[in-house]
């Protein structure tokens, strides 16, 4: 898995994206509180710097800028400093080709958040929800359709970025997704609203728990309750699919045809979530532009907003970024898969609750060659999870020698998790499994076909509570102790 979705990181360079939305300003003003005021019991900010960022529609631009993606921009400012500042900030994205249309009177949307010691303390909006001029609105879906019917510039993917600002009116909404339909470009939408009717025809909406809620008029506080929220807004919207932003608890992707896929948080810790749903919707559609499939754009979605958060501010997510995110949770999720004994009495009880039959094999594992994945392989065929057990360490040198192992126990259970066959790693002490075996009590015992039945520890256990024993074909040519003794010359 991480392998493919490196792979897509690296072609977010080639992605096509037409954005479209309400653009507005987010100033940063930054200070220090030291005292309250003796005017009323608040703090006073003493303002140290102020910073400028594109905000809402212009986070989406900045992130897709930010992943190497070309992306072609519309949207709409007014005909003020603030509207300069934006069309400057817009303007110095690379890759990016903006066409801001300006309608005078209109004034640009700004939001500014007073911000001391990393935490917000007030925020303050200038904005105007009043829809377009007839001509502007004209202009605008007349341009994006332009891009949308370009065929020798190649497909891409649509991405309406919706505010409530006026700019995405239904009609404008239903036209765009229209033509995006009739080009064969993909339609991906962070919503605003109750009523996701106007989106129909879209592939998928980002809502997060509590606008899906509202739209759905369903709960969305259990896995359960936000897979039926997503289901029942698709077949009332006409929606291809949703993925459900759910802050600490990750996100939840129902794909047309029913598929379901639970994706955990992945922040470390959380600084600031504005802009993040921005982060989600850019990563979404450059990667399915990139030729990702629903799940893995997700994956890389889900990624990049652990990343945002992280930071203050509206911030954007690079591919570098994501792709040390990407090795972190793998080498998270190989930890997650070593376990206690009492873990594994816990896991295999659930897997057991399932109905899935629960297999183990063991051994050092100290240099991982051929023969052992040949094995690992064959024990995963053999049952729905597989355990391995570890010697540890003092356990291997009492068995090989002093000398032995070359790995550490540590290294040699993270090598074993990473493995998409094995299932869970328990390191044990004792120079035979048999306690493990004891505890575990699995419904399959896998050991090499160079033991015979009686040698199996723990071969009579296992079948006399009706499991079964298998023993696994060996490839020749393959030891760690012939690896040692080649690499010692």
């Amino acid at each position: 898995m991480t392998a493919d979705l490196a792979a897509r990181l690296s072609d977010l360079a080639a992605a096509r994206v037409l954005a479209v939305g309400d653009v507005m300003l987010d100033r940063y003003v930054y200070g220090e509180v030291e005292r309250i005021s003796p005017e009323a019991p608040i703090p006073v900010l003493k303002i140290a710097r102020e910073t400028p960022m594109l905000g809402g529609a212009g986070n989406v631009l900045r992130n897709l800028a930010a992943l190497g993606a070309r992306c072609e921009f519309f949207g709409v400012i007014g005909d003020d400093a603030t509207g300069a500042m934006v069309r400057d900030l817009a303007a110095a994205e690379p890759g990016a080709y903006c066409r801001l249309l300006v309608q005078a009177g209109r004034p640009t949307t700004i939001k500014e958040r007073f911000i001391a010691a990393g935490q917000q303390l007030l925020r303050s909006d200038r904005e105007t929800a009043q829809g377009l001029e007839a001509e502007t609105t004209r202009v605008l879906v007349s341009g994006a359709r332009s891009v949308l019917e370009d065929v020798a510039a190649g497909r891409g993917v649509l991405i309406l970025s919706d505010y409530g600002k006026g700019v995405l009116t239904p009609a404008t909404i239903a036209d765009l997704i229209a033509a995006a339909r009739a080009a064969g470009w993909p339609v991906v939408v962070d919503p605003k609203g109750r009523d996701y009717g106007v989106y129909r025809g879209a592939d998928l909406v980002t809502p997060n728990r509590r606008e899906l809620a509202e739209a759905s008029g369903r709960p969305t506080g259990t896995d359960e309750e936000v897979v039926a929220a997503c289901r029942a807004l698709m077949d009332a919207a006409g929606l291809g699919g949703v993925l459900a932003t759910r802050s600490e608890q990750g996100m939840t992707l129902v794909s047309e045809g029913g598929e379901v896929l639970h994706l955990r948080a992945e922040a470390r810790e959380v600084y600031d979530v504005s802009g993040a749903g921005d982060t989600v919707v850019a990563v979404l559609g450059a990667a399915l532009s990139a030729g990702a499939g629903t799940a893995q754009a997700a994956r890389l979605a889900n990624l990049a907003a652990g990343i945002v958060v992280g930071k203050l501010g509206t911030a954007v997510a690079r591919p570098a970024e994501i792709l040390h995110a990407l090795h972190a949770a793998e080498f998270q999720a190989a930890e997650a898969k070593v376990a206690d004994r009492e873990t594994l009495q816990e896991r295999a009880a659930r897997w057991r609750a399932k109905g899935l039959r629960v297999g183990f094999t063991n051994g050092c594992f100290d240099l991982l060659h051929p023969g052992h994945v040949s094995l690992l392989a064959q024990a995963r065929r053999a049952c729905d999870r597989l355990v391995v057990g570890l010697n540890s360490d003092a356990s291997v040198r009492r068995l090989k020698g002093e000398g032995r192992p070359v790995q550490s126990e540590a290294a040699r259970a993270t090598v074993l998790a990473s493995l998409a066959d094995v299932d869970l790693v328990v390191i044990f002490e004792e120079d035979t499994p048999l306690a493990v075996l004891e505890a575990l009590r699995p419904e399959v015992l896998v050991k090499g076909a160079d033991y015979t039945l009686e040698q199996v520890v723990g071969a009579d256990l296992v079948q006399s509570y009706g499991g079964r024993v298998v023993l696994a074909e060996l490839l020749d040519g393959h030891s760690t102790t012939g690896t040692i003794r080649k690499l010692s010359g």
